[in-house]
């Protein structure tokens, strides 16, 4: 008596014949279950209540051939997945996204990188089909979003904002998190500018000014920044040291008592991303160099620092977006081509230049080993420069 057959996880159950009509089984090697041979007349089964969504295909004048293909697409019908990304299909699999999606923005609400965020889901709600909803976390130096991430489940309906600090701040300090392998990057989307400030007044009209007379006068140059670590502060510490300059670094809260300090000339020098501005604008600060691969079209007769001999002195705090690691890679790339196509629009890039910030797009690919590249050189940066955590127990 035949009382049941597997097709690949799928266990049928209650098919049983009556011993007078007893068929007889050939198994077939290459597949979890028995092939039955035609049988000349239909044979009844009982199905206990137990067991009625467990149905067993009707093999009436069935061939072999068909059996196979009938177990086959049973066993195919498992694997597909019970969450499929929009534009696929399959009758049993829900398309994705169902729901709204929550992105986390580890800033205050209201400052341009919120702004521009939000102009961005704008852009990228008609094209997912769904509602992008924005929740503030902000904190920490903008790495809340790292374990807000880290503790959402891996289905795509909750994605982040990841500035470059998020890594940077995991190799200064020991957290419960990492974001290399917490964090499963989607698209890189933009940067921000930094330069080299100096007072209107300065006798320094180069960069080349205030480098030779920083060798020439060791431990008096007075350089700030937004703090210790931030890449306001890296930057710069990777060029003096290619010198071997000797400065004092003074840190501070924010970019608006930075701004102070250099055009009241508390301070000979400061380094800031595009905050200044206003203050360039103006004519409060003079802007000595910037720190982007290219010059800036705000800007076109500040020279870069690539462009004055410093070729890895590109420097623009890039950020993008994340999901929680082990989101499926459909639902990834999904994300992917949605905000690639939303932030090329001309809307969205208006936004971007309002704030001088710059589209800075990588693919998902081009933007996990663009991570990687700039976690290992800043890992010997902060470690030259004595920021670097020590090891977990020391």
């Amino acid at each position: 008596m035949l009382t049941g057959c597997q097709f690949g996880n799928t266990q049928i159950s209650g098919y049983q014949n009556r011993k007078k009509h007893a068929i007889p089984l050939r198994a077939d090697p290459g597949l979890k279950f028995a092939i039955k041979q035609p049988m000349p007349h239909p044979i009844p089964f009982r199905q206990s209540p137990a067991t009625q969504a467990c149905q067993p295909p009707d093999t009436s004048g069935v061939t072999r051939r068909r059996w196979v293909q009938q177990g086959l697409a049973a066993m195919a019908t498992g694997w597909l997945g019970s969450v499929l990304p929009a534009g696929a299909s399959s009758q049993n699999a829900t398309p994705w996204p169902n729901r709204p999606l929550q992105l986390i923005v580890p800033w205050p609400a209201g400052g341009a990188t919120d702004l521009t965020l939000r102009l961005l889901c704008e852009e990228a709600e008609p094209l997912l089909g769904q509602r992008i909803v924005v929740a503030n976390k902000p904190g920490a130096a903008g790495t809340l979003v790292a374990p807000a991430l880290k503790a959402a489940a891996p289905d795509g309906y909750t994605i982040g904002q990841v500035p470059i600090t998020v890594y940077r701040h995991a190799l200064m300090n020991h957290v419960a998190w990492d974001p290399v392998t917490d964090l499963e990057p989607i698209v890189q989307v933009s940067g921000v500018t930094f330069g080299v400030l100096v007072p209107t007044d300065s006798p320094w009209k180069t960069l080349a000014d205030l480098v030779a007379w920083a060798k020439a006068n060791p431990k008096l140059l007075l350089l700030g920044s937004t703090g210790v670590g931030t890449t306001a502060h890296l930057a710069m510490e990777d060029v003096l040291q290619q010198h071997g300059i000797q400065y004092t670094h003074v840190p501070y809260k924010g970019t608006a008592d930075q701004m102070l300090a250099i055009a009241s000339g508390q301070i000979m020098a400061g380094v800031n991303s595009t905050g200044f501005a206003p203050w360039v604008d103006q004519g409060k600060m003079r802007l000595l160099a910037i720190f982007s691969a290219q010059r800036s079209s705000r800007w076109p007769e500040v020279p870069t620092l690539r462009e004055l001999g410093y070729p890895n002195a590109v420097h623009t705090s890039p950020w993008g977006l994340a999901a929680p690691a082990g989101t499926p890679e459909p639902i990834i790339r999904q994300l992917h081509n949605v905000f690639r196509q939303a932030m090329h629009t001309e809307r969205h890039q208006q936004a971007l230049a309002r704030y001088d910030q710059a589209l800075s797009y990588l693919d998902t690919a081009a933007y996990r080993q663009s991570i990687t590249q700039t976690v290992a050189r800043e890992r010997q940066l902060l470690k030259r420069i004595n920021l670097l955590a020590s090891p977990a127990g020391n």
